[in-house]
């Protein structure tokens, strides 16, 4: 069984990052206390030589020194993030390890031949020095060879495709190129987060439209179909502002695979406003359901639309950091523009390997059997779900599973620290779940606006990974049976 691994520090200057005020005087002055007593013994055990009464930086300066510095509006203005809060119930739960179902990262390696093309480009010269900006001549090839057929044409390595350092990367040097300041970028909420701080980052406002979770999701599992794209909304917040809107398929958290015609009314109305489309494609080997590129149905949609892609979920290595986008020449040239001052380029030996990867997945019959376990999985670990009654949303696409908990009562005198207490129950289920049964899951309203209807429409439900060795699967859900004594009809 794999342990939690926690994502962020949690010295309370990194804390007070993540609040909507700066921190205490209390927690900054002790905070640069402990900063200084480091310093003086680090100096002591390195003989740095100190200043002034050979004590090195004070405590009052330090002290000091902590309340003066000013973060950049961009990163000090959050909420203390999900995955800090995750890691905090975490330390003290009642089951260790904690059992981690929220991160989308994969409890096994890449394959063999993945993982052996990595290794052999280790060894060479090439390999481990600067690449292209735009990406290695063979992953784009490699890329090129196994997407054209799925776009319906031939795409050109040298002007179609850029790598960038993950998708994420990807998204933002995307922004970075289009967005100027105060430009709006539509959003459909549930979203990635990321989406917004990239958004933000490069000047833009977001816009949100809803996709509208099933009336009776609460009550009976039903498809990630249903949750539904609110078009009148989409219309009305279309506006002469609009540079960009950001499509998910498959969708994180949902597991949506937007269908063909939910696809087509949304880029016939790109096409009407000459609104750019950033296509987010990285669960796109994990489709169980007919999946449709919203870049092959029609010309005009095409030349609107970058493609985003991730080696990391295609392979299994969501820490090798190697994306890439598709798209015609007119919009591929400023992105790459972008990466390039980001970045500069994407690192060579990885590149090489899932270069290699792509050459190989078909030949070794991995795309289909990918899918095979993936689906595998989430029918096993769903069998939890049907045994204790509580609905889910069936994904169609990629290893994320919603679950509806509002028969889960928590207990009225529950002790949730303010952090917690003051945010929507899904963080409270999330908290509870971490502390008294050791698994850890995600609460979805981290993926909706603050205080938006869709806060309320996803406030009972929690997000689970199911990524991992099957052997964790069956132990977080012996785990959730002891779900059973906190539930209601």
């Amino acid at each position: 069984m794999r342990p939690f691994i926690p994502i962020f520090p949690l010295n309370p200057i990194y804390r007070s990052v993540f609040l909507r005020q700066s921190p205490s005087p209390i927690v900054a002055n002790a905070a640069a206390a402990n900063l200084a007593r480091q310093s003086a013994a680090s100096a002591a055990t390195n003989n740095i030589p100190t200043f002034g009464r050979n004590v090195g930086i004070s405590v009052f300066q330090a002290a000091q020194m902590a309340t003066q510095i000013r973060p950049a509006r961009r990163v000090a203005n959050q909420n203390q993030d999900v995955w800090t809060i995750v890691n905090e119930a975490a330390k003290t739960s009642k089951v260790s390890p904690v059992i981690n179902l929220g991160q989308g990262f994969f409890g096994y390696n890449p394959p063999k031949f993945v993982l052996d093309a990595a290794k052999e480009a280790l060894n060479r010269v090439d390999c481990n020095q600067y690449s292209p900006t735009k990406g290695r001549p063979r992953l784009k090839k490699a890329l090129a060879d196994a997407y054209s057929p799925y776009f319906g044409r031939e795409l050109d390595p040298e002007t179609e495709i850029t790598i960038t350092t993950g998708a994420n990367e990807g998204m933002l040097s995307a922004f970075m190129a289009f967005v100027e300041h105060g430009d709006e970028v539509i959003v459909f909420e549930p979203y990635f987060d990321q989406y917004i701080s990239n958004i933000e980052m490069a000047g833009g406002r977001v816009v949100y439209v809803n996709l509208i979770p099933p009336a009776r999701g609460h009550i009976e599992t039903t498809p990630s179909s249903e949750w539904a794209v609110n078009f009148d909304m989409l219309k009305e917040k279309i506006s002469p502002r609009t540079r960009m809107l950001v499509l998910n398929t498959p969708h994180n958290p949902i597991g949506k695979i937007f269908s063909r015609e939910e696809l087509q009314q949304i880029g016939d109305l790109c096409v009407e406003n000459n609104v750019i489309i950033l296509s987010d494609e990285v669960y796109d080997r994990l489709y169980y359901t007919p999946f449709t590129r919203i870049a092959t149905l029609s010309p005009e949609i095409d030349n609107l639309t970058l493609t985003v892609g991730s080696a990391g979920k295609c392979f299994y290595a969501t820490g090798w950091r190697v994306g890439w986008l598709i798209g015609r020449p007119h919009l591929i040239q400023y992105v790459s523009a972008a990466h390039t001052r980001i970045c500069y380029s994407t690192v060579s030996p990885l590149q090489e390997a899932v270069a290699i990867g792509l050459e190989q997945a078909e030949k070794q019959g991995f795309w289909e059997e990918s899918k095979r376990e993936m689906k595998a999985k989430q029918v096993r670990f769903n069998a939890i779900w049907d045994e204790l009654g509580l609905p889910y949303t069936d994904p169609e696409g990629g290893y994320f599973v919603l679950v509806n908990m509002a028969k889960v009562k928590i207990p009225e005198d529950y002790p949730f620290p303010d952090f917690v207490q003051s945010r929507p129950r899904d963080f409270k289920l999330s908290w509870f779940l971490i502390k008294e049964l050791g698994v850890a899951a995600i609460p979805p309203t981290e993926f909706v606006q603050p205080g938006s209807v869709m806060e309320k429409l996803t406030e009972n439900y929690l997000r689970f990974a199911v990524c991992k060795d099957d052997d964790v699967l069956d132990a977080a859900k012996e785990r959730l049976r002891g779900l059973k004594q906190y539930m209601s009809e």
